[in-house]
């Protein structure tokens, strides 16, 4: 059960990690690349990170709870992440504040895994 949870946890910090090099670097490179231009922009790219993302993190938390009682600020912060990467994918509020949302739940999410990872190391 131990390993499936690191794998978990591995997991969705690549994920975050892959959505936050998605934010920063492709439109520097779509910049150089008119072809990664048009992957960069596309809106299902946004969409298909959340749909990986919200069940790879609602099941990893829900792992690490049942085998040690999670503290409240992780699973806010969890939450808070997924919300912050919903809201940037529907481009809510503004399409402006799609990247820092986006960028700002990546690493809220990364953050929250990386910690369980080391509480579950740590135990």
């Amino acid at each position: 059960m131990k390993r499936t949870s690191t794998l978990l946890d591995a997991s969705a910090i690549a994920l975050s990690s892959l959505c936050l090099l998605h934010c920063l670097a492709l439109p520097l490179l779509a910049a150089a690349l008119p072809l990664l231009g048009v992957w960069a922009e596309a809106e299902w790219v946004h969409g298909l990170f959340v749909i990986i993302a919200a069940p790879m993190t609602g099941f990893a938390l829900w792992r690490a709870h049942r085998q040690q009682r999670l503290p409240a600020a992780a699973v806010t912060s969890a939450v808070v992440g997924l919300l912050l990467l919903l809201a940037g994918a529907a481009g809510w509020p503004s399409h402006d504040s799609e990247t820092p949302m986006t960028v700002a739940g990546s690493l809220l999410l990364a953050a929250t895994h990386a910690w369980n990872a080391w509480r579950r190391h740590r135990h």
